[in-house]
């Protein structure tokens, strides 16, 4: 592997800052972000890029390869929880197997966004659409985890949570409301709206990330000590089972044709897990599960494994295949 894909990956400012976040933690200052902040720096970075991602789609069109990617994103949404599943009901109960699962069948809004942050600086194109699928992976997998609880649990009555109050989780939360609501903005808004809107948009987009990122760091930091509850199994599912979702999601990339940024950015999401949008909807509909688990298990370790060695290695791979 090119080790300058790594270095070029690590040595970018926001990563740096989420380093220096985890530094903070380890070295006992009293640096912290004030809580109010980093839901905004949250809500920014959805923002911007689901009207980007809008504005560029319309550019793009609906072309066979931009049907072709979107339905391989709902499919790995819902595929990954179910194998991820029964590995992790080896050694873990019903429900904190049904909790992760979904945590690593949804997406990591952020890895995402430093993907694209990664690729710009190679000078890599890829496509606005591919915000689309971001949109699309982040509930299905929350509904399979429920239903995989559902099969299994012989004893669990059908009353214990509504399924109105799931679906609304699964796909009206804050997150996914503000990403799909932006990309239909920036659909409907065109290039005016781009123009009046991308001083905002992009003129402070990687500041913002930076700030987020240095919270990330902070919060993983913390979590580290989390890690020491959950044994080597869960701590060799959060590297290993990353890499095998990114190769399924290279060689379905292949098989559909994406260029090498698009099919980098589709292998990061199906590799991500979510550690803001399905932890949520998991304290709600299995309080049963250990939020420690599967939250230190997204945060604490596959959301660094995937922005520093991670989204590299993916493109090597990606390179190789792609000749």
């Amino acid at each position: 592997m090119d080790v300058s894909l790594i270095a070029s990956n690590v040595l970018s400012p926001p990563v740096l800052f989420f380093f220096l976040g985890m530094l903070a933690v380890f070295l006992k200052s009293d640096l912290e972000i004030p809580q109010p902040l980093p839901k905004l720096f949250s809500l920014y970075l959805l923002f911007a890029i689901g009207f980007k991602g809008g504005n560029e789609l319309v550019k793009s069109g609906v072309s066979q390869e931009v049907i072709l990617t979107l339905l391989a994103a709902v499919m790995m949404a819902c595929i990954v929880p179910i194998y991820t599943f029964f590995i992790l009901k080896v050694k873990l109960d019903l429900y904190n197997a049904a909790a992760i699962a979904a945590t690593y069948g949804s997406i990591s809004a952020v890895t995402f966004i430093t993907a694209g942050s990664f690729l710009t600086e190679l000078g890599i194109d890829f496509s606005g659409y591919m915000v689309a699928a971001l949109a699309l992976m982040e509930s299905p997998a929350i509904i399979v985890g429920l239903l995989l609880v559902k099969l299994f649990a012989i004893d669990k009555e059908d009353g214990d949570f509504s399924w109105s109050e799931v679906l609304q989780e699964a796909f009206l939360n804050s997150s996914v409301f503000l990403l799909v609501g932006s990309l239909i903005i920036g659909a409907v808004s065109g290039e005016k709206g781009w123009k009046v809107e991308e001083p905002f948009t992009q003129g402070i987009f990687y500041g913002v990330l930076t700030f987020f990122l240095l919270d990330m760091g902070l919060v993983a930091a913390g979590r580290i000590k989390d890690l020491g509850k959950t044994g080597t199994f869960l701590i060799s599912f959060s590297i290993l089972i990353p890499i095998v979702n990114a190769a399924i999601g290279i060689l379905l990339a292949k098989a559909i044709g994406m260029p090498q940024g698009n099919a980098l950015l589709f292998s990061v999401l199906c590799a991500s897990a979510s550690y803001i949008a399905v932890p949520a909807a998991m304290r709600m509909t299995l309080p049963e599960a250990n939020p420690s688990l599967y939250v230190t298990a997204a945060l604490a370790l596959t959301f660094p494994f995937n922005i520093i060695v991670g989204i590299p290695l993916y493109l090597y791979g990606i390179n190789l295949l792609w000749g």
